[in-house]
């Protein structure tokens, strides 16, 4: 009996959309991924590493080039455009249906200054080049009024709030979600 073909490997695309460049983790990145893991709540809710250490820090790096490589999504370092260092990420992973969900988050040090609105943005733009995606979905909890911001300031319309939607740090949470077209 065969297990099917292997995954397709994606390509991981360089997006410019300023003040922001999306674009492929690298190394270098460390000390931002270092910076988020003293947000508790980026923490619970990404593969970001609780105790950063350089080997957990390379390991998520990796996982990120990983995640294209086994075709089940694109995470992109978000990059301020003038000097290239890394401030946040942004993911879109194909979830069947029709839909993608997206995320993101960003350091604490760059909050505030439009770069998760800009890599939303971003994204939600390259996704009309996305095969079978006619929808993007984001996932918030009601109390994150800036994720809810930046979700709006994107284009991305609020369609529900849904009980228990996501496992976040072990505890089933409700979620406001909102969607929107690729474009």
């Amino acid at each position: 009996m065969s297990a099917g073909p292997p995954p397709t490997a994606l390509v991981v695309p360089r997006l410019l959309h300023p003040p922001v460049l999306l674009r492929a983790f690298t190394p270098a990145d460390v000390g931002a991924v270092c910076e988020a893991a003293a947000d508790p709540y980026v923490v619970a809710t990404t593969t970001v590493p609780a105790d950063p250490d350089d080997a957990a820090l390379l390991a998520f790096v990796a996982r990120q080039h990983e995640r294209s490589r086994r075709g089940s999504g694109w995470s992109l370092a978000v990059a301020d455009e003038a000097t290239d260092r890394c401030v946040g990420q942004v993911g879109l992973w194909p979830a069947g249906d029709g839909r993608a969900t997206v995320g993101y988050w960003t350091v604490p040090s760059a909050r505030g200054r439009g770069y998760a609105t800009a890599a939303l943005r971003a994204v939600t733009g390259w996704a009309v080049l996305v095969p079978g995606v006619d929808r993007l979905e984001l996932a918030v909890e009601p109390w994150n009024a800036a994720s809810l911001a930046v979700g709006a300031a994107a284009g991305f319309r609020r369609t529900a709030l849904v009980p228990g939607y996501l496992e976040v740090d072990g505890v089933r949470r409700d979620m406001v979600v909102l969607e929107r077209a690729p474009g």
